[in-house]
């Protein structure tokens, strides 16, 4: 009999920011797979680091980050065959996954290759948006507002768009684009309601508005836009 595959999602960074569901299956499993940066060291290992147990086979899917999509696929279709037959053998395997499986989540290519063949669960985890809201003290919305949330890397001209038509904004994946997205949020005249966080819930984390921001900014980090009034009043 197959084993069942679990996509476990493990929150922001703060293991212990991890769910009771999460750290118990986690700590359960002879299979644990993770993406890595093609290279280096996988942040979903740091973050469950304490909770796999001593002896646990892992799988460690070597992800390049690059702009071409065809190389990180190829690494997602080698780690979906290994955990493949890991699961034809019989065992479980939980695969670990930074902040929501199906949150921008590493875990939904995987999804993708073997839900059709094996059990699948799904155990959601504390998205990046809600640790930087909560890091930050900025609730996002309120009764019937709307949260936009954007991706970094998307054409100056659409993020000026879409920041326009906006109530609430949440723009993920700041990284090498924090330049492009400071100068359409000021071309807006919103930079006084824009605050910067990075690597929220880590020890490194940075909090400030965006006029303090720093010139650089890591993949791990977030704009957050309210326009007008604090939306709770």
């Amino acid at each position: 009999m197959a084993g069942k595959l679990y996509g476990v999602g493990l929150g922001p960074g703060d293991p212990e920011l991890m769910t009771l569901r999460a750290h118990r299956l986690i700590a359960g499993a002879t299979v644990v797979a993770y993406p890595a940066l093609a290279g280096g060291e996988s942040f979903a290992r740091a973050i469950a680091a304490g909770a796999i147990a001593p002896g646990a086979r892992e799988i460690v899917m070597d992800v390049p980050m690059s702009v071409e999509r065809a190389p990180a696929q190829a690494a997602y279709d080698r780690g979906a065959a290994e955990i493949a037959d890991a699961l034809d053998g019989g065992d479980n395997v939980v695969c670990l996954c930074e902040g929501d499986p199906f949150f921008y989540g590493s875990f939904m290519y995987l999804f993708a290759r073997l839900s059709g063949r094996y059990e699948v669960e799904v155990v959601p985890g504390v998205t990046s948006i809600a640790a930087c809201a909560a890091r930050a003290g900025r609730p996002l919305v309120a009764r019937n507002e709307r949260l936009t949330v954007l991706p970094g890397p998307l054409p100056e001209a659409e993020l000026r768009a879409r920041i326009e038509g906006a109530e609430s904004v949440a723009i993920m994946k700041v990284g090498r684009h924090l330049s492009k997205i400071r100068g359409v949020i000021e071309g807006l005249g919103l930079t006084a309601e824009a605050v910067y966080v990075e690597r929220a819930s880590l020890a490194e984390e940075i909090v400030c508005p965006l006029a303090q921001a720093p010139e650089k900014a890591p993949y791990f980090s977030m704009i957050l836009l309210t326009k007008g009034a604090d939306p709770w009043l």
